[in-house]
């Protein structure tokens, strides 16, 4: 993170704090700027409970690195966007700007990698969902496990599990992993 870029944000109307129990407890706030550098391994479930609790307020995700992964898994957790910690200069400014606006942003370099995974999983037509599910399955979670990270039924988890087996041609645990792995789905 290049130094300066935390007061721009504030002139634009931003609340930045990297302590999950602050922040879940923070008063109304129009944008709010979650590092996944410091918000611990239930970033995911924070950006629910905080889209959950207030569904105005956009969420901006600053990401590590330029995994496509985890942005996925922020846009669809309810992020209004992405930002790349290796920001470009007045990049999480115009993000907080466009967040503020009700816009969604991903940073240029993040937009690509996430082009590109999209890519490679249109040739077996699996859906975000199915994608998220995979993702889930191939980290060793349950169905009932699964079910309840993404708000599902069980049943529901298991008609995604038959269609990525179906439409990937894939039968076991094992090769959902490699294949996951192999598509960047396990990345953090």
């Amino acid at each position: 993170m290049q130094s300066g870029l935390y007061p721009a944000a504030a002139q634009n109307g931003v609340a930045y704090n990297g302590n999950q129990q602050e922040a879940c407890a923070a008063p109304a706030r129009v944008v709010l700027v979650l590092d996944l550098g410091v918000a611990g391994e239930r970033w995911l479930e924070l950006i629910g409970q905080l889209h959950e609790q207030d569904p105005e307020t956009q969420i901006l995700v600053l990401t590590p690195n330029d995994d496509p992964a985890s942005a996925q898994r922020a846009l669809s957790a309810g992020a209004s966007g992405c930002v790349s910690g290796t920001l470009l200069d007045g990049e999480l400014a115009q993000a907080v700007r466009a967040a503020s606006r009700g816009e969604q942003f991903l940073s240029p370099s993040l937009a690509v990698r996430l082009g590109e995974l999209h890519q490679s999983l249109i040739g077996n037509s699996l859906t975000p969902r199915e994608v998220e599910v995979l993702r889930l399955i191939a980290l060793g979670h349950t169905s009932v496990e699964i079910a309840g990270k993404l708000s599902l039924s069980p049943r529901t988890v298991e008609t995604h599990r038959a269609h990525i087996h179906k439409k990937l041609g894939l039968s076991t645990r094992a090769q959902l992993v490699r294949y996951a792995l192999r598509r960047g789905l396990l990345a953090t």
